[in-house]
């Protein structure tokens, strides 16, 4: 049984929105394919911690996270995607926060915070500070670098460890004297009002984890707002992944992999009277930016397929012009946004993003500038296959059409395609798409049952993603067949020599095939001693006959998995 199905992405107004400090403008409601970024960086780390973007100095700094005492690295790209270099410590190495004048780069180690001038990238200060095996954060407000740190024996034991916040000044890092348990998150505020924000992750074993704002611009830091999200019932509890405070400190963004993305008035951080839409259905939050004019807000998340992972907008939430949502998917670009990956420039002209695959063993930056114009893809019609009764280890070929709006583009588009059968799912890589729609996707099914294809479009740089388009077939066991031919007469005395060829297409079996021979005569049937195939298929019978007359001799083969049986028969008269 052969069947398609199509589900259908709402069609979306056409838009024109001035990106602020680049000039470009975007006509349509826009979503792309996060490989076409202007710029995809392999990061050379196995763990990911923290994100700061240097735009006075056109830098980026990527911090990883180790739990061990192994050597810890910053590494250093420009906007282009190019790495500068790499900063290298003698131990682990966490947290990462720029000074507002982005003159000073803080790095927050096991036993120290450290400072970098960025102008020359060399450390221009070291901080002792209480010894940490959690991976100490850090964040700069109100002129003055704040950072956390917990110890255990055990990394397992710091989702539940006592943490402490930390303030350095005057050369030195000493408790605050707030504390609470779990690996508490810190983020900057809005600049002018000297606020800092914290937060308390779900891991930490709290029933209602907190998320709470402090007056930095003192001596001591002053809580100015607390809250925590659950219900009477426990519900709503808040599950962290980010926090991000506008330009303008009036709102504060929460990245909930549970609620989606919460937009809190910063001043009691209660719920902001307007909240923006909801993340594609499938997509679970991870990260949250505002542009730093303070006009948009970029907002992460986890998603498979050809689900946006990345959406960006228009700060405002009333504003009804539609995201750019762009998708992440396959061994060149991560397959979702890593939490607190996200950082724009000052200007907003680039925003950055580091994505991750899987459970985040290897790493991606990604710089994007949005595009001058974006326009929707579609797949016309369903899938097709060929030939029409798909064996189990043959070729097979399927084949769509996908239509696009606007101009043609520059360069032929590519679909991915996967195989779902009872094994898994298998990736059938990539098949470009002709100047006049159509594509073929090459494959070979490896097992009997029902493959379900699954053809996706993820969009470039000028064109949406397409909504998946899925096509089951129905793959039968691959014929085998015998041929045997033997002489139309012979003697008792001479015997019969039969020869014969044996074929099986689909997969090479694993073994050499042994047929089963009867004889059939006018004294009845019996069963003959069994041939093995030869490598190149053939094989003879041998046989001397008990009686005189018609001598019928069966070859037959019972198949296996994957290959249907065979049988064929041969007669031949005997004389005495």
């Amino acid at each position: 049984m052969n069947t398609a199905h199509r589900s259908r992405r709402l069609a979306t107004a056409l838009l024109t929105a001035v990106l602020a400090g680049t000039g470009l403008t975007v006509a349509a409601a826009p979503a792309a394919h996060a490989a076409a970024s202007d710029a995809v960086a392999k990061l050379p780390i196995s763990s990911y911690s923290g994100l700061a973007v240097d735009s006075v100095h056109e830098r980026v700094y990527i911090t990883d996270q180790r739990d061990t005492n192994s050597d810890g690295t910053v590494l250093v790209y420009d906007f282009k995607g190019q790495k500068i270099t790499t900063l290298r410590h003698q131990y682990a190495v966490s947290g990462v926060a720029l000074s507002e004048d982005s003159a000073t780069l803080y790095v927050g180690e096991r036993s120290r915070v450290v400072g970098y001038d960025t102008a020359t990238l060399q450390q221009n200060g070291a901080y002792g500070a209480a010894y940490d095996t959690c991976g100490r954060q850090v964040a700069f407000a109100g002129g003055k670098v704040w950072s956390t740190h917990a110890y255990v024996f055990q990394d397992y034991q710091c989702a539940t460890a006592p943490t402490t916040l930390d303030m350095s000044a005057d050369g030195t890092v000493n408790s605050t004297g707030w504390n609470d348990v779990g690996r508490l998150q810190l983020a900057p505020g809005a600049r002018a009002q000297n606020r800092l924000l914290m937060g308390q992750p779900k891991e930490s074993g709290a029933a209602n984890p907190f998320l709470a704002s402090f007056d930095a611009g003192g001596t001591t830091p002053v809580r100015s707002a607390s809250r925590r999200f659950a219900d009477g019932d426990g519900k709503g509890a808040l599950d962290l992944k980010d926090m991000a405070a506008s330009a303008d400190g009036t709102k504060v963004a929460v990245a909930d992999a549970t609620a989606g993305t919460r937009l809190l008035n910063a001043g009691d951080l209660s719920d902001a009277p307007g909240q923006y839409q909801a993340l594609p259905t499938g997509a679970t939050s991870t990260a949250v930016a505002f542009s730093g004019d303070g006009t948009y807000i970029a907002r992460g998340a986890q998603a498979a397929g050809s689900t946006p992972d990345l959406l960006v907008q228009s700060a405002d939430p009333a504003d009804g012009t539609p995201p750019l949502e762009f998708a992440f998917e396959g061994s060149l670009d991560g397959n979702g946004v890593a939490p607190r990956g996200l950082a724009w420039s000052q200007d907003g002209s680039r925003l950055f993003a580091v994505t991750r695959a899987g459970a985040g063993q290897d790493y991606w930056l990604h710089v994007i500038q949005p595009p001058a114009a974006q326009y929707d893809t579609r797949f016309s019609g369903d899938l097709a296959h060929s030939p029409s009764g798909a064996v189990a280890g043959e070729p097979l070929s399927v084949r769509g059409r996908l239509e696009w709006d606007g101009p043609a583009p520059a360069e032929s588009l590519k679909v991915t395609a996967v195989r779902e059968d009872a094994d898994g799912t298998h990736r059938l890589g990539t098949a470009t798409v002709k100047e006049d729609g159509t594509f073929t996707v090459l494959d070979e099914p490896g097992l009997v049952g029902e493959a379900t294809y699954r053809v996706s479009f993820l969009g470039d740089l000028t064109h949406r993603p397409a909504t998946d388009v899925t096509h089951t077939v129905a793959v039968g066991k691959a014929p085998a067949s015998i041929t045997l031919t033997g002489p139309e007469e012979a003697t008792m005395s001479g015997g019969v020599h039969l020869t014969g060829m044996f074929t099986a297409q689909g997969k090479t079996l694993p073994e050499r095939a042994t047929l089963a021979v009867k004889r059939a005569d006018r004294l009845g049937t019996g069963t003959l001693s069994s041939v093995t195939v030869a490598a190149d298929g053939t094989f003879t019978v041998d046989d001397l006959p008990r009686t005189r007359r018609e001598v019928t001799y069966t070859v037959s083969w019972p198949g296996d998995d994957l290959h249907t049986g065979a049988t064929t028969s041969a007669t031949v008269y005997v004389r005495r």
